[in-house]
């Protein structure tokens, strides 16, 4: 069973021991705004699932959360303004959780998984989609054109969701690519839309509307099983075509700088067992998206980062694109 799957079914069981322990904190009542950057541009997987899970504490903490945009770096930049911000509790970054721990490889960040308190809402995959101007009906017929010469993808930049799957792809295939950047997974869909590019792997939730309107033709998901999108229907795996296609999946959330109070991240623990964990509006924005909807935090949810942050270290460092090995770094196979 896949790690963040197995790691959700256990967090129920999880929440109620932690509860469960004489170490209580007491209640963090905040009493000025709580600011999450969102280390990437408005729009994409991270900006839509952060503002989802600040709308559902907002009420609970009985302060506004504001959400700042600061994309750049790969996010990076926005992380290390979080990184940098005075540790009251009251500024957290949002994104790709295995991207703490693969920042310092590209020499971009001097960050790691376990300075955050990890709390996940969703676990995104990514689609293999081409403008529906391009010949490419299927993925072999892609993977054919690119392993002839190289095609043009959007992602959101090195070491993003859509990176990684394009990587892995090349990787398992031989294919070729020119890597077209941007400042988030929208920004790439969109362009891949207007035709800068011909295909992007962005996630599913920065493609589904773009797929029911049939702006995006897609050819697979990067994943084992087939991805069924409300409104708009099924995407076959890209083990169909690909076999012993390695796992790439994201566990996306929000997270809190390590060495705030002990109150903060107690009352954010609970909050999210007792609202994100609950949260009808979160699993429906799965469903409609075509996410996996799962809720974890502390152990649980590191647990089920961390070897994402091990498979995408080796494939960085097997690419060439590591200034470091991941072993130097604490990352071993």
């Amino acid at each position: 069973m896949d790690p963040i799957r197995r790691a959700a079914l256990a967090a129920p069981l999880a929440a109620a021991l932690a509860f469960a322990s004489p170490a209580v904190h007491a209640q963090w009542k905040p009493t000025k705004p709580v600011t999450i950057i969102v280390p990437w541009a408005a729009g994409g997987a991270t900006d839509q699932i952060t503002r989802l899970a600040a709308a559902e504490l907002e009420p609970a903490l009985g302060q506004k959360i504001v959400v700042v945009n600061q994309p750049g770096g790969a996010g990076s930049i926005g992380t290390k303004s979080a990184m940098e911000a005075p540790r009251d509790g009251y500024t957290w970054t949002a994104g790709a959780a295995k991207q703490l721990g693969t920042y310092p490889l590209l020499g971009m960040l001097n960050s790691k998984v376990d300075d955050f308190h990890l709390f996940l809402s969703v676990t995104n995959v990514s689609i293999v989609a081409v403008n529906p101007s391009t010949p490419y009906q299927t993925l072999p017929q892609l993977i054919d054109a690119m392993k002839a010469r190289p095609i043009s993808v959007a992602t959101a930049g090195n070491s993003s969701s859509g990176h990684f799957a394009m990587e892995t792809i090349a990787k398992a295939t031989g294919a070729k690519y020119r890597h077209v950047t941007y400042d988030g997974g929208n920004p790439a869909v969109v362009a891949t839309v207007a035709g800068e590019a011909e295909v992007t792997t962005q996630l599913a939730v920065e493609m589904a509307e773009m797929l029911k309107g049939k702006r995006l033709r897609p050819l697979a998901v990067v994943a084992d099983t087939p991805l069924t999108i409300e409104g708009f229907g099924t995407i076959p795996p890209i083990t169909d075509f690909v076999k012993d296609f390695p796992k790439v999946t994201s566990g996306f959330g929000i997270f809190i700088p390590k060495g705030v109070p002990a109150e903060v991240v107690a009352t954010v623990e609970k909050l999210w067992a007792e609202k994100i964990a609950t949260s009808e509006r979160i699993r429906a924005y799965a469903t409609q998206r075509g996410a996996l909807f799962t809720p974890l935090s502390g152990k649980a949810a590191y647990d089920a980062v961390w070897p994402t942050v091990v498979s995408d270290a080796f494939l960085l460092q097997d690419a060439g694109m590591a200034k470091v090995t991941p072993e130097s770094i604490g990352i071993r196979r």
